[in-house]
């Protein structure tokens, strides 16, 4: 594997092109499993973990918390190791009412996750500290669509003393060496700026990276999300850059593999799957065919060559898939396949 590395957006830190997500660990993969993630990432040269405090998904009660605790038992077995790669974890959102009661995001519930996730993570640092999702409605897990996200009712002066009041605390534990930078996930262009905004305007510190859904199916970020990353020099990590395994093909038809996603319960239910979905899929693994590429090989490496993208965020239930999926990222894709993939994307603009 000859693995390539991006600076993280405006910090000194170097990232490698794939980032291993986790939120599987706690519940379709064991802590053991988890532990052989880790170790087979890191000898392939990936140096960047990515965690949140709602994990594992589906979110549920009884799992919360499982994936940042198994990481932090392969830490206090690992400890020489802390300094080999960049750890970033999240601070859920409001509405998970086994989460502090459903309660925002505000400068005391930042202080009381940070000091969660550092005692179950095992480390005396985080390097990137994300906030999940913002606490105004947003356009993201199927809320995209016009007329789903009212706007109209927010109140700026309110909702900016809240931004402003998460940046302090976030200043506080940056201060306090509890964690190194920051980042967004699940944001808008406009809450993204305001944040770059009152950094400033408060010398504190300042947004360095976007978490965002982004892949084949769903590109909705490209210019508008992405277009703030460019100038601002903000990092991109797209998280599900295989549409939760629907570019891998294994849903074609109306299958459905036992312990895939598409099979379990989640909050929106299977709101992706669509005609348009099925029609956009099969001619994606239609074009992976015609050029002898494995379909979910093709999608990460079309997810890579993006110029706009920092590290993309992998996820996988078993070895097999994780060596299949960083593989993917020495892949190249000729102009004629990216050429044919823009052509079928057109006629299924934002599937899901």
């Amino acid at each position: 594997m000859n693995m390539k590395y991006t600076k993280l957006g405006s910090t000194d830190l170097d990232v490698s092109r794939v980032c291993l997500g986790t939120m599987t660990w706690g519940d379709q993969n064991t802590e053991a499993e988890g532990h052989e993630q880790i170790d087979y990432a890191l000898d392939q040269g990936v140096n960047f973990i990515d965690t949140a405090e709602l994990y594992s998904v589906p979110p549920k009660e009884e799992t919360y918390t499982a994936t940042e605790t198994i990481i932090g038992t392969w830490m206090a077995k690992n400890q020489n190791r802390r300094k080999d790669f960049v750890l970033a974890s999240k601070i859920a959102g409001r509405g998970l009412p086994w989460i502090r009661g459903g309660s925002e995001i505000t400068g005391e519930t930042v202080r009381l996750a940070v000091d969660g996730s550092l005692k179950r993570l095992q480390t005396d640092y985080i390097d990137l500290y994300q906030l999940h999702w913002p606490n105004r409605v947003n356009p993201h897990w199927g809320q995209h669509w016009a007329g789903m996200a009212d706007v109209t009712g927010l109140k700026k002066d309110e909702y900016v003393d809240g931004l402003l009041d998460i940046l302090k605390a976030l200043g506080d534990a940056v201060k306090a060496g509890k964690i190194r930078h920051i980042g967004v996930s699940n944001d808008t262009p406009w809450g993204i700026a305001k944040y770059l905004e009152l950094a400033k305007e408060h010398d504190l510190p300042r947004m360095v990276s976007v978490q965002h859904e982004y892949n084949f199916l769903h590109q909705k970020d490209d210019p508008y999300v992405t277009e703030t990353c460019t100038i601002e020099n903000l990092a991109y990590l797209p998280w599900s850059p295989l549409a939760g395994g629907a570019l891998s093909g294994k849903y074609l038809n109306g299958a459905r593999p036992e312990g895939s996603r598409w099979t379990m319960e989640q909050r929106n239910g299977i709101f992706r799957d669509t005609p348009d979905v099925e029609a956009c899929m099969q001619g994606f693994v239609r074009i992976a065919k015609e050029h002898d590429l494995d379909p979910a090989q093709m999608a990460l490496a079309w997810c890579n060559q993006k110029p706009f993208v920092t590290s993309t965020i992998i996820g996988a239930t078993s070895i097999e898939q994780l060596k299949s999926d960083i593989a993917a990222f020495d892949i190249v894709l000729s102009s004629e396949v990216l050429e044919k993939l823009d052509k079928l994307y057109r006629q299924y603009p934002i599937p899901f």
